[in-house]
């Protein structure tokens, strides 16, 4: 399930079985999508504010775990850098990180029984993380419909982009989630991705 976010659209998705990846949609929205349901943690795709901002609310909403890549730490430890002095009122600064699952390179956990795969990326942000539940893959803001993130912003950069797209490239999955826009298929995605890696190794 899909939820568009109050910050620039974000997305938020809901697994078969009952992860919340990304938290950018606020707590009442969630909670209409979540009755009954038991919650088996937060996954967060990478460290920009309109991807975490809500994340601490569902942690102690449904008592779980946050899981994020160990270097998502400096961007809600820093509001500049996870971009959330642009919005009046909205500073997110996060010093208490014992709510976490601190993620090293790539590896694999289980949340409530749920087993979910988990690969370091880059190239929008240093903190960038791609998540595999099943046969459904969510990479923020790596790809975005049939482009990618922007490699402008803090930690950005085209030689990490150009090899998170491979290693995406490599996975086996059915539907990609991004971070905002359209859900992709494999067949789609690969496509996309096929065009930036091209674009990236000029």
């Amino acid at each position: 399930m899909r939820i568009v976010g109050d910050i620039y659209e974000s997305n938020v998705f809901i697994t078969d079985n009952a992860l919340i990846v990304d938290a950018g949609a606020n707590l009442e929205k969630l909670e209409k999508c979540l009755a009954g349901c038991k919650v088996g943690g937060v996954l967060l795709t990478h460290g920009h504010f309109d991807h975490t901002y809500f994340a601490m609310d569902y942690a102690q909403k449904y008592g779980v775990k946050i899981y994020a890549s160990v270097k998502i730490e400096e961007y809600l430890r820093e509001p500049k850098k996870n971009y959330s002095t642009d919005f009046d009122g909205m500073e997110l600064k996060i010093d208490d990180f014992s709510n976490f699952v601190l993620l090293h390179g790539d590896g694999e956990f289980s949340a409530q029984n749920v087993k979910v795969k988990y690969f370091q990326l880059g190239g929008h942000s240093k903190s960038d993380m791609c998540f595999l539940v099943g046969d459904d893959l969510y990479v923020g803001d790596t790809i975005i419909g049939r482009g990618i993130g922007r490699m402008d912003l803090y930690g950005g950069n085209k030689q990490d982009m150009l090899e998170s797209l491979k290693k995406i490239s490599a996975l086996s999955y059915k539907t990609m989630h991004s971070g905002h826009g359209e859900d992709l298929t494999k067949e789609m995605a690969d496509k996309v991705i096929a065009t930036y890696i091209r674009f990236l190794s000029r």
